[in-house]
């Protein structure tokens, strides 16, 4: 697989697990041992995990990313993932949450309110947020590439030029920042 197809087919899993009053020690001790297993699994891209409140209950959040929607099936059918959710259910208040998001906007994905009912962030917070990532970036990622382009001249060029800025930028707000930024954030940009 190409690296152009890679990027083109990340698929997102959104798993939701409200904890029982008492068992977030557990649960954490629990979501260690998925972790660990998730990324020994073809395909497996990475985990954030988000920590939050439903209904008076911690809330966790996981985003797993996958190069292509076989993997990620494979994962999800897999023993491995089977034993260890049964070995969770039972600190769960909601049982096993879970959702496949084929598209790219898995940053923003809405938080479940006190209600249950889930809101996404309001569209201006999600621009600043998006604001504060990409300009640091885009100042920045120019100047790391100014050395290489003073060594090398063909790739100088304009058109060469944008491309692997342009590049460089994306892949870091995609697999870097963004997914760190809005946990970071995630007080603000789920408050009403």
């Amino acid at each position: 697989m190409s690296s152009v197809e890679l990027f083109d087919e990340v698929v997102t899993l959104l798993v939701r697990h409200r904890v029982k009053a008492g068992q977030d020690a557990a649960y954490e001790e629990w979501l260690r041992r998925i972790i660990g297993t998730a990324r020994s699994y073809a395909g497996h891209l990475g985990i954030d995990v988000m920590r939050g409140h439903s209904q008076g209950l911690t809330l966790f959040t996981c985003v797993l990313r996958f190069t292509s929607t076989d993997l990620l099936q494979a994962w999800l059918d897999s023993d491995d993932r089977h034993r260890l959710v049964a070995e969770v259910e039972p600190l769960l208040a909601d049982g096993d949450q879970t959702e496949i998001n084929a598209d790219r906007e898995f940053w923003f994905t809405p938080t479940p309110l006190e209600n249950g009912s889930a809101k996404p962030p309001a569209r201006w917070k999600q621009a600043c947020v998006t604001f504060l990532v990409i300009l640091p970036l885009s100042m920045g990622v120019p100047l790391l590439w100014k050395p290489l382009f003073a060594q090398l001249p063909f790739l100088s060029g304009y058109l060469a030029s944008s491309v692997l800025i342009t590049l460089s930028i994306v892949l870091l707000v995609v697999y870097v920042f963004m997914p760190r930024v809005t946990r970071l954030f995630a007080p603000w940009l789920n408050k009403a």
